[in-house]
């Protein structure tokens, strides 16, 4: 993905002092609150799916995958979690997200702040050779590595919960990731190499179908899934995000064309891209991971409140298709 690699790379020296300075490495919880004073703790009365209901803090988490086989490699990865406050008296469903190339979750982090202000717990893994702190030595190469690096995350946190703020729902997990974020979690939704069957809703922001991926994608129906894509990314081609639509089968899935938009102004900051995307994958996960029925009017109406974005389903709609050079 040559041309995504020197976009990326260019942005992200500039980026790379304010990523280097997110939460430090550690085993611990490093917390801070929002100032919100709206915001409420979530109980057993509080329904969870609105922006903005709750209070937010961070914390990060330090882990270490077992050995994998073949390689003997043990890989290190940093997660940074956004969650809601307070005490917690129902199980917390779950989004675990993949940064790009060469970025750490601090530039997404308006967007993550959102779905834990809904009450998710939201978990950014960095990806050890290829985030904000590998520098000259990132490589794309490792992406083949990184769906792994996804579901070992779950599972870590699945087991250190405490460090997400309060139980978590395990039968309310999602996954997003944007760029070569969304190209890993793609693999982990629909490519039969590295399926992760816990997962039950999968964003993917200017993603692609990787093709070093050493299985095959969409060989089944995978869980519902949305494609996000910025008519004018030169960095992800749209046709790379309308080929996934197009090969997925599932009758669940969506794209989201936010006309005009670049590579990852619909993601990083705030600015009227991002307030369409957090709001459509708000519902989305709503209506996918929490089984809210009227979410799905809600994803439509967040993506047609405006004149800068349209969104299909189902696999219909004429979407230009383009090239996908990656």
């Amino acid at each position: 993905m040559r041309a995504r690699q020197r976009v990326a790379f260019a942005s992200a020296l500039a980026l790379l002092s304010a990523c280097s300075a997110s939460a430090p490495v550690t085993d611990h919880r490093h917390v801070h609150h929002s100032p919100s004073a709206r915001a409420r703790s979530p109980d057993t009365k509080t329904v969870i799916g609105k922006l903005g209901r709750f209070r937010t803090a961070r914390a990060s988490l330090t882990v270490t995958e077992p050995a994998r086989a073949g390689t003997g490699q043990r890989r290190r990865l940093l997660i940074q979690i956004w969650r809601p406050t307070g005490p917690t008296q129902r199980p917390l469903p779950l989004i675990v997200f993949g940064p790009g190339f060469m970025q750490c979750a601090n530039p997404y982090a308006n967007l993550l702040r959102s779905w834990a202000s809904a009450g998710y717990v939201v978990a950014a893994v960095n990806f050890p050779r290829s985030d904000c702190r590998a520098g000259p030595a990132a490589t794309e190469s490792d992406l083949v590595n990184q769906p792994a690096d996804i579901s070992y995350a779950i599972t870590a946190l699945l087991r250190r919960q405490a460090v997400a703020g309060g139980r978590l729902d395990r039968s309310k997990i999602a996954i997003a990731g944007q760029s070569d974020g969304g190209d890993t979690v793609a693999a982990v939704a629909a490519n039969s190499c590295c399926t992760d069957r816990r997962v039950r809703a999968v964003a993917v922001l200017s993603g692609a179908e990787w093709p070093a991926m050493p299985g095959r994608f969409f060989a089944r129906p995978p869980v519902p899934m949305l494609f996000t894509q910025g008519s004018s990314d030169t960095v992800n081609l749209p046709g790379c995000s309308v080929t996934m639509y197009r090969d997925d089968p599932a009758r669940d899935r969506f794209y989201l064309d936010l006309l005009g938009a670049d590579h990852t102004g619909p993601y990083w900051g705030t600015n009227r891209y991002e307030r369409i995307v957090a709001r459509v994958t708000l519902a989305f996960f709503n209506r996918y991971v929490l089984g809210q029925q009227a979410a799905a009017d809600a994803m439509r109406r967040a993506a047609n409140a405006g004149t800068v974005a349209r969104l299909f389903s189902r696999g219909r709609g004429r979407i230009p298709r383009g090239p996908c050079v990656t």
